[in-house]
């Protein structure tokens, strides 16, 4: 088949490889031009390497766009992560049309965070839908869908990397393949069920110690590798990663007041909270430092009985 691939990133590279490793013609790559500074996109790189005529435009809605994957001929749009808006009229001059590879169970989790949401909400299964692009947002009819189910402690690295991230690429030659093939089928996304969500950075990123502990660990690895969970420490934020919760059976299970360290063992540091204790593994300062979470306790001196301020700004001492 004859494709265009609409993409960037390290996603979109390997999208690209997979067409072209099984012998597919891929007439062009198109990817949004690179912020000043930024590191080289993977895909832009890829494709010039290999030889892919490539196209950086500024967006997707002018006449140049239009007229540049006109030209090509192609059979279908792959759309591997893509951030540009691409108009119904864009994705439409493919012979076959385009698809377009969304991170989330749609029509659930709509929009640009939809990896971090399903583990933030406690979600015990996610997935990924390869869809009908259209002018709204994930809203197109769905061609295929893969699931996975999502552990106690996986975290968005474990969910992506581990498993959206090649489960997607396998799922956009497999809806490929049955476009071209004409043995798709289409499914309308039913809107009762429907539920968008925003970005997921820093605001939405701070840790309320005050919360049941089943929440706080949800968002430490809902928010894990990125944008990382964080609190403050005097002035200081810091992000906090590997997450391991233990549930209280009974209230007398957990000792001290919500955020209090409850003990400081094997390189972790486990915290009191309602509900249960949460273990954390490792943490990153505001100046980029990672270390583990035992080890920046004794560097600021921390130790068994000081309480993170559930209020967020401060840590409180055992004596106070």
């Amino acid at each position: 088949m004859r494709i265009a691939i609409i993409g960037q990133q390290a996603f979109g590279k390997s999208v690209l490889d997979a067409f072209l490793e099984r012998g597919d013609d891929v007439a062009a790559v198109f990817c949004a031009p690179e912020k000043p500074g930024a590191k080289p996109d993977p895909l832009r790189l890829a494709a010039e390497e290999r030889g892919v005529k490539t196209f950086q435009l500024p967006n997707l809605t002018s006449s140049d766009a239009a007229e540049a994957l006109r030209a090509l001929g192609v059979d279908l749009a792959v759309m591997a992560y893509v951030l540009q808006f691409a108009p119904q009229g864009f994705v439409n001059i493919p012979k076959h049309g385009a698809i377009c590879y969304h991170p989330s169970l749609l029509p659930k989790y709509r929009g640009p965070s939809s990896i971090n949401w399903p583990l933030i909400r406690g979600e015990a299964e996610t997935g990924l839908t390869i869809f009908r692009p259209n002018d709204g947002l994930d809203e197109g009819d769905i061609v295929l869908q893969k699931t996975t189910p999502v552990s106690a402690d996986d975290t968005l690295g474990t969910v992506y990397f581990d498993r959206l991230f090649p489960m997607g690429v396998a799922a956009m030659l497999e809806a490929a393949d049955l476009i071209l093939a004409g043995k798709h089928s289409e499914t309308v996304q039913d809107e009762a069920l429907a539920s968008y969500e925003g970005w997921c950075r820093d605001p939405e990123a701070r840790i309320n110690w005050a919360a049941h502990a089943q929440e706080v660990h949800n968002l430490i690895r809902g928010c894990d590798p990125a944008p990382g969970a964080w609190t403050l420490i005097g002035d200081e934020k810091i992000r906090i990663y590997e997450s391991h919760l233990t549930p209280a059976r009974r209230f007398a299970d957990v000792r001290g007041k919500p955020g209090t360290i409850a003990e400081i063992a094997d390189g972790k540091v486990q915290i009191a909270l309602q509900g249960g204790l949460v273990r954390i593994g490792r943490v990153r300062t505001a100046q980029g430092e990672k270390m583990s979470a035992a080890e920046f306790a004794a560097r600021l001196g921390l130790t068994v009985g000081d309480r993170f301020d559930i209020a967020g700004p401060a840590l409180r001492t055992a004596a106070e």
